[in-house]
């Protein structure tokens, strides 16, 4: 028998969560018919100043549960996981936005599917009468997570979702504000949770929201971009490496062609471009080897196996970190030519004009490929750490014998 819980947090909602409530009783008939022969309806009072508790507390068929005092949206949420009975747990706000009457359809997919997470999508063809602000602001935040995590979602922050309880340890810790729900969505991808999506209709809310665009979208950004970070630091911060080492590239590139048609005078410009190229290599080469290392230590958290990172096996056999030894040598070995050629050149009469740009190159290439060889000893050790375990239990467990 399939038990759903559904879970209502309700901060000051005195004007709309007697409507929501009905509309959640009304649904058992319908959640039957989808395979789900129990309901419970909990409503999580945040610490309200209004009549919400008291309405709450006369409605037949609900449980409440309530906060001294004012914990967050989250917090309101975690609250009411923590007492759900059912197998299944669904969410939505007490504002009336989201449609409790397709929850049915949610708990359809979860059970047909074996999904671990349903959400309720806003941004997938239903109606919807979210405002201008929000639906751009949900739209970057949808392809932020799937950016960060590699995962196509269209709503990562909707508050309607289905998810199976045993998923929740995987899931946790999750933060007691309003960006639980994108949070959430950006663990369960880099957890490998099978979370689909399902088209619902969106209303204006009644009353006074308590979203703020500005402050609590800046959090949401921070949440995905943090939480990501601690899955899978290479993906984002190998991004941001290789935009360093682009425009290094380019600019490099402009300048060995104008010293190769004789320009050895560089303007304000030209000199800036070449400051900006040297200190955004360097750059480059360090947040790339610093979010590969990275992923190393998270490996040795999670215990299990290193992830492929940005690129994983499509341009190489193996993880692009494994290549920084050669590479860095061969960045060692041609800086260092290069630096004695340069010196060579010098003691034969070229003159100091002709030589600073090839000695600065010659540096900078000769110091990249050292910090790639250090970064390759140190995720080489890493990696040795992260097996540890699997080699003792080997060699506890001796070989087969005949």
């Amino acid at each position: 028998m399939t038990t759903l819980s559904i879970v209502i947090p309700a901060y000051n909602e005195e004007d709309g969560i007697q409507a929501v409530m009905n509309r959640v009783l009304s649904i058992r008939s319908a959640l039957a018919q989808a395979g789900v022969e129990e309901m419970e309806l909990i409503v999580v009072d945040d610490g309200s100043h209004d009549r919400t508790a008291e309405l709450v507390a006369a409605t037949p068929g609900v449980r409440l549960l309530q906060h001294k005092r004012n914990g967050g949206y989250g917090a309101a949420l975690k609250t009411g996981f923590a007492a759900a009975r059912g197998e299944l747990i669904g969410f939505l706000d007490a504002d009336g936005t989201y449609p409790p009457e397709h929850f049915p359809a949610l708990c359809r997919k979860a059970l047909a599917e074996d999904a671990d997470i349903v959400i309720g999508s806003r941004m997938a063809g239903a109606e919807s009468r979210m405002p201008l602000v929000r639906r751009v602001g949900n739209f970057i935040f949808a392809h932020l997570v799937s950016l960060v995590s590699a995962h196509r979602i269209s709503d990562s922050a909707s508050g309607m979702r289905v998810f199976k309880k045993a998923i929740l340890q995987r899931l946790y810790p999750l933060p007691d504000g309003l960006n639980l729900t994108p949070v959430m969505s950006t663990r369960a991808l880099h957890e490998g949770l099978k979370m689909v999506e399902v088209p619902i209709p969106y209303s204006e809310r009644a009353g006074r929201s308590k979203l703020s665009v500005v402050r609590d979208g800046i959090r949401f950004g921070q949440s995905i971009v943090w939480t990501a970070l601690t899955y899978n630091p290479v993906r984002q911060l190998g991004f941001i490496g290789l935009a360093c080492l682009a425009v290094t590239a380019a600019v490099g590139l402009a300048l060995v062609i104008l010293r190769v048609q004789g320009v050895t005078t560089l303007g304000p410009l030209g000199v800036f471009a070449l400051f900006a190229a040297t200190t955004l290599g360097v750059a480059g080469v360090s947040i790339f080897s610093l979010g590969a290392t990275f992923n190393y230590l998270v490996s040795l958290f999670y215990k299990r196996p290193v992830r492929q990172g940005m690129f994983g096996r499509r341009i190489f056999r193996e993880p692009l970190d494994r290549h920084f030894w050669w590479v860095g040598l061969l960045g060692m070995i041609g800086g260092i030519a290069l630096g004695i050629a340069s010196l060579v050149l010098g003691m034969n009469g070229w003159d100091i004009t002709r030589l600073w740009f090839w000695l600065l190159l010659a540096a900078m290439v000769g110091l990249v490929g050292l910090q790639l060889i250090i970064s390759w000893l140190i995720m080489r050790a890493l990696e040795e750490l992260s097996r540890r375990d699997a080699r003792v239990a080997e060699d506890c467990q001796g070989r087969e014998t005949r």
